[in-house]
């Protein structure tokens, strides 16, 4: 079983994944003097959370900060197009973390 920054990550799951990007946005909306927004799995993050494209990167940042290198943000929205990207919600990212993850671990 392998670790993250001394946390044993054996058994990856959603609500984990959900609560650590929970945090993570709350930091990006926090900036923008928003603090009341409920994230839920069906929240996107344009159309909810109107978060622009900068906000992405520094999202990207922060994930990479949390997993590193298995997790792989900008390699994610690259297998997009224009449209996914713009219905993104926080579910999918949730499981493209969890998954990433998991295969991480495989390995």
């Amino acid at each position: 079983m392998s670790s993250l920054n001394g946390q044993r990550i054996g058994t990856v799951g959603e609500e984990a994944v959900l609560a650590d990007v929970r945090g993570m946005l709350a930091t990006l909306l926090d900036e923008y003097g928003i603090d009341d927004v409920e994230i839920r799995m069906d929240t996107t993050f344009n159309r909810d959370l109107e978060l622009e494209s900068i906000d992405l990167v520094t999202l990207a940042g922060l994930l990479e900060e949390r997993y590193g290198n298995r997790v792989n943000f900008a390699e994610f929205l690259a297998g997009m197009d224009f449209d996914e990207i713009i219905e993104l919600t926080v579910g999918r990212l949730v499981e493209h973390v969890v998954a990433s993850l998991k295969a991480a671990e495989a390995n």
